[in-house]
């Protein structure tokens, strides 16, 4: 009987053993399902099948006081004129003004899901030479997409971020008056000829740098989620997926997982420099070789002085001007900075330290790159 028991006590031991290292176990494989530093993958890709189509129009903005398109804007004459003509109303074209008239292109994107009905914002910007929008209703404008049809009209009163006024001296201005949108301002006509779930495949576009340990890793992961191997890089911002069966017709479910799928992007080492504005943008992976920074300015300041030199009285001399010369020779003497497989928070500390100005650091930045010591893109825009 006791040996019994203490045959059952061991193999309690062991069981609660072997359960705590399952536990451990799962929290480590838990722990690399979300990688450091991750994305969702819809942050950093596109899908296909999801994407907005532009749709543009040519429209009018009546209504406004004073602040439209002059007489020397002879396309809104026109399209005032033809618009009267439509209505049954016949005008002479000369005799037109129209200051509270304006010329306006309208655009929108029209998602591939949008239904007829659906509602859109709008963006209206000027054409001709109209100085504000305030207070314009747009009238009704047909959209057209690429193809010639039509898939939206849009109509309604215009909003702005911005105001104008002037008088005879003075001009008081705030934001942009000639570009107003209007806020669920068109409406749906004619839906795009798509139907998601009848896609056989799904084709992923990476978004920024390419590069191939970021593809790989998106197809592990889409595999890894989905259990099989239905995904593959095409190239390095490019993944092609087959559809699994379970989700044929039904791929909603399947892209609410991928597109919150945790990533980890990577990329080359770069260094971006704006010369125009002396902004410097440093990437996480930039590293350096062993090298010596010194950095100092010599400034040289030579001023002339000119003395007068009087004659004593009653001599026969003459009043002569001597020039003096004072050179002032003034050096920045900051020490010699010694940098060995450096970081980026290393560098940029180093190079705070020597007291680099963001022009300083540019220059430092370019020499650093010449003598090979600078393990990155240094890309000037």
């Amino acid at each position: 009987m006791l040996r019994a028991a203490h045959i059952r006590t061991r193999m309690g031991e062991r069981l609660r053993t072997l359960g705590v290292i399952l536990l451990c176990l799962t929290v480590l494989v838990l722990a690399g399902i979300a990688p450091a530093h991750a994305v969702r993958l819809k942050d950093i890709a596109s899908f296909s099948g999801v994407r907005t189509n532009e749709l543009v129009g040519y429209g009018l903005v009546v209504g406004l006081s004073g602040t439209g398109d002059g007489t020397t804007s002879e396309f809104t004459i026109r399209s005032l004129t033809n618009m009267l003509e439509k209505m049954g109303v016949s005008v002479n074209p000369t005799t037109l003004k129209p200051k509270n008239t304006a010329a306006v292109m309208v655009t929108a994107r029209m998602p591939s899901s949008a239904r007829p009905g659906s509602p859109m914002d709008v963006t209206i910007s000027s054409m001709g030479d109209a100085k504000s929008l305030l207070g314009g209703v747009l009238l009704l404008t047909p959209l057209r997409g690429l193809d010639g049809r039509v898939y939206a009209v849009a109509q309604g009163s215009l909003t702005l971020g911005g105001y104008s006024a002037e008088g005879q001296a003075a001009t008081a201005q705030k934001n942009i008056t000639t570009v107003a949108r209007i806020p669920n301002g068109a409406t749906v006509e004619r839906e795009v000829p798509f139907q998601f779930n009848r896609q056989d495949g799904l084709t992923i576009n990476l978004s920024g740098t390419p590069d191939f340990g970021t593809a790989m890793q998106v197809v592990n992961r889409i595999n890894a989620s989905v259990s099989g191997v239905h995904a593959k890089a095409v190239d390095a911002s490019t993944i092609q997926m087959a559809i699994p069966q379970k989700f044929q017709n039904n791929i909603v479910p399947l892209m609410a997982s991928l597109e919150n799928l945790d990533i980890s992007p990577d990329s080359k080492a770069r260094v971006v420099v704006d010369e125009k504005t002396g902004t410097v943008v440093l990437g996480g992976n930039v590293r350096l070789t062993k090298v010596a920074v010194a950095h100092g300015n010599l400034q040289i300041v030579v001023s002339e002085t000119p003395n007068v030199s009087q004659p004593g009285p009653f001599s026969q001399g003459t009043t002569a001007v001597t020039p003096q010369t004072n050179v002032k020779v003034k050096e920045q003497n900051n020490r010699l900075l010694l940098m060995e497989g450096a970081t980026l928070q290393e560098l940029v500390d180093g190079l705070n330290s020597v007291g680099a100005t963001p022009r300083d650091l540019i220059s430092i930045l370019r020499t650093l790159k010449t003598a090979g010591s600078l393990h990155a893109d240094l890309e000037v825009i």
